[in-house]
């Protein structure tokens, strides 16, 4: 299993346009073939940075979620109002793997 992790670095005057495009994800995420962990924005501290986690059985996996989602119309209409509004300043991706033991826990 692996994890991508996004960082985004918003526009902290916009976290209700962010918070709108989180939420479509919800829907899109699953269909698409991700496991969503879900989306953070800020609520206490730095105001300029959001996070999205989505879980994958392997590389492979994503690389064909990312296939499906580019040819999903409600996923591109999503990233195209994030482009036309500009509540993304700037995003960046990293690949994690859950250390056994550590998650889930009670």
């Amino acid at each position: 299993m692996v994890t991508c992790f996004i960082r985004y670095e918003i526009d902290p005057f916009q976290i209700d346009e962010f918070r709108a495009y989180a939420s479509l994800w919800g829907k899109i995420i699953p269909r698409c073939g991700g496991r969503l962990i879900g989306y953070f924005v800020p609520h206490e501290g730095t105001n300029d940075v959001a996070w999205g986690l989505i879980s994958f059985g392997s590389l492979a996996d994503y690389e064909s979620y990312r296939a499906r989602l580019k040819a999903d119309s409600e996923g591109a209409e999503n990233f195209e109002r994030a482009r036309l509004k500009r509540f993304i300043l700037r995003e960046e991706r990293t690949f994690l793997e859950a250390v056994d033991g550590t998650g889930n826990l009670a």
